[in-house]
């Protein structure tokens, strides 16, 4: 497998007589989803993204592959539908990051038993053949067996139901690696400054390449906006005075160990103090607990956790288990953004509002998406790109990502060998021990991670900062903040050798990742 070159992709953008088809902006699901499909259609595509894939919200997820029992209480079936059939694309094309995960909702009420019962029995109906099991109800001894940890007192029984589970910021790593392979050029640290207009009418960007500070002129037939909560930073450049669109509502995540809630299963509380759901769900041998919902008015790519929100999720937790976090037990806490449509005139909330995708057009020609979520992302890109072809009279060709696997796609991982998130290329990365031993050391005693992980991120998976290894290529930020905080001299200096840097990139990397790291502690 030959190594990703950054210096090889950039060139093409130096040909200034270069005209392509779709330049995408935006680096998360819904962008890598949509560069991947335009090259997969045969389409001349560029995706430019100005931090690291999946920086922002698409690393931030609550880490599952979902049709939304919430929105199936809110009635929006068709979405719930849309998102099931997407559930079952993914679990198939990128079965070494989705698992099939079994949810229990604890009973303390008799009748909500049937209840749950009755709309889970319509939710696996939706799934249809792509089904990932059939809902039941389990009785008080059973719900305690499975979820050991959990209240006992009052416990009437409980319902299992089955969704998906996933890694975030790996399966947009794959994606990147994808739309690579066929044929896109994608490129991370690059920053869209401008628009680039004739006549009124987009024929490309203006963009900067972040770790050089070279500027370029691209032309395109198309400009497509897949920026996230950022959105309307893209559409005012375009539109000088347009009404933003989207809102930022933010959800926190808290993790601790997993002996506060032991076993295999998910535990799903379906109501808390504000009307929504909370999730303590399983992942690479921690619990995460979240979310929340938390309308705000600025967004970067680096929110932080208010204590309210924290308050929030420690409080609703605390009610179903038998040993009780406390503060001292969070290992980390991220916060991720959703764009959720800014609300019409005298309507406060975001939550209400439905997660479905949302494609416009303005008059010079920019089509931007937004709304969705991680689970839609495949259907989200299929309707971008259709728009694209309507918009910039493209050679119609047919999407064909509904059977395309994703790289690494392998359905037999070991579960339980922390490298089975790079399913096919496991053994290549292994095989990277024989160039040099010293590689398969630990980066941590306690940890699993090795060596390897660090040259394989970046040599074959765009890493270009020690935070992009230790938050998104190697989890460890998002699961012990302490941990990767020790890790980081380690890194730095492997990086050092594979990227050519000196001594004092090595220290800043460092410095830099350690002011990072210390947001994610309490």
């Amino acid at each position: 497998m030959p190594s990703i070159q950054r210096q090889k992709l950039i060139e093409v953008l130096s040909n200034p007589d270069k005209i392509w088809d779709i330049v995408i902006v935006g680096g998360g699901a819904t962008g890598l989803g949509t560069a991947l499909d335009a090259a997969s259609r045969g389409y001349q595509t560029l995706l430019l993204e100005q931090a690291d894939f999946a920086k922002g919200t698409s690393s931030r997820s609550t880490k599952l592959v979902h049709g939304g029992v919430r929105y199936l209480a809110q009635g929006d079936i068709g979405l719930v539908r849309e998102a099931l059939y997407e559930r079952g694309l993914l679990l198939k094309n990128a079965a070494h990051l989705v698992k099939n995960e079994s949810f229990i909702i604890p009973n303390y009420q008799w009748w909500k038993g049937a209840y749950y019962s009755i709309g889970l029995t319509l939710y696996d109906l939706l799934a249809g053949k792509l089904s990932f099991g059939r809902s039941k109800h389990i009785s008080k001894r059973e719900t305690i067996s499975r979820l050991p940890g959990i209240k006992q007192q009052g416990l009437y029984g409980g319902v299992v139901y089955h969704d998906g589970q996933f890694d975030d910021a790996r399966l947009a790593i794959n994606l990147a690696q994808t739309g690579l392979e066929q044929g896109a050029t994608v490129l991370n640290y690059f920053k869209v400054t401008g628009l680039l207009k004739e006549d009124g009418k987009i024929t490309g960007v203006s963009a900067t390449d972040v770790e050089t500070g070279t500027v370029y002129q691209i032309k395109s037939k198309v400009v497509i906006n897949a920026t996230g909560v950022f959105v309307d930073e893209l559409m005012q450049q375009d539109e000088p005075h347009k009404k933003p669109l989207v809102r930022p509502s933010q959800g926190i995540h808290i993790v601790i160990d997993r002996s506060f809630l032991p076993g295999d299963d998910a535990l799903m509380i379906p109501e808390t103090d504000d009307g929504r759901v909370l999730f303590a769900v399983p992942w690479h041998g921690k619990l995460l607990i979240g979310t929340t919902d938390t309308p705000i008015d600025e967004h970067s790519l680096e929110p932080r956790a208010l204590e309210e929100e924290i308050g929030f999720v420690m409080r609703n937790i605390s009610r179903y288990l038998t040993k009780v976090p406390e503060w001292k037990d969070v290992l980390s806490i991220f916060a991720g953004l959703r764009p959720l449509a800014a609300p019409q005139e005298g309507k406060k909330g975001t939550k209400e509002i439905s997660r479905r995708h949302k494609i416009i057009v303005s008059g010079s020609g920019l089509i931007t998406i937004t709304g969705g979520k991680w689970t839609t992302y495949r259907r989200m890109a299929q309707d971008t790109v259709d728009k694209a072809i309507e918009t910039a009279r493209l050679d119609p060709r047919k999407c064909i990502t509904t059977n395309l696997p994703i790289h690494g796609n392998k359905s037999d991982v070991d579960r339980n060998d922390h490298l089975y998130v790079y399913g096919s290329d496991r053994d290549a990365l292994l095989g990277l021990i024989k160039e040099n031993p010293e590689w398969a050391e630990k980066l941590n005693p306690l940890l699993d991670y090795i060596k390897a992980e660090v040259v394989w991120a970046v040599r074959y998976e765009m890493a270009r900062t020690v935070e992009d290894v230790l938050a998104r290529r190697i989890r460890v930020l998002f699961l012990d903040a302490k941990a990767a905080m020790e890790m980081t001299p380690g890194v730095a200096a492997l990086m050092a050798i594979e990227l050519k840097k000196d001594q004092n990139w090595e220290l800043s990397q460092v410095e830099e990742f350690i002011k990072l790291a210390k947001g994610y502690l309490l």
